[in-house]
């Protein structure tokens, strides 16, 4: 692991997994905002960062931009929540678009 990317590796792994929860439980309820769909591209957005920074790729910095924006955009939509399931993927998602935003370019 390249590790000036270890906490935002971890931090992008936590989001996936609390993002998944959020996705499981959301899946087949009416939502008003883009949450569960928010989650779905998330956890996508997550997994390739995560892909891009462990080979200390030339585009990591790049794509850790992109995975802030989406995971900021994924927090919004479930801070609207009152689920514990949102609240956990909204935080994880804001921690997770801190660390990206440290990283990128």
């Amino acid at each position: 692991m390249v590790r000036s990317y270890e906490s935002c590796i971890e931090a992008c792994q936590q989001c996936v997994i609390d993002c998944q929860k959020c996705l499981s439980e959301m899946i087949g309820k009416k939502s008003d905002n883009d949450c569960p769909n928010c989650c779905l591209q998330c956890v996508e957005a997550c997994l390739i960062c995560i892909k891009f920074m462990l080979v200390d790729s030339f585009f990591a910095k790049k794509y850790c931009r992109l995975c802030a924006e989406i995971c900021e955009w994924c927090a919004q939509q479930c801070q609207q929540h009152d689920n514990e399931h949102c609240k956990a993927c909204a935080a994880s998602c804001t921690a997770c678009a801190q660390e990206c935003r440290v990283h990128m370019a």
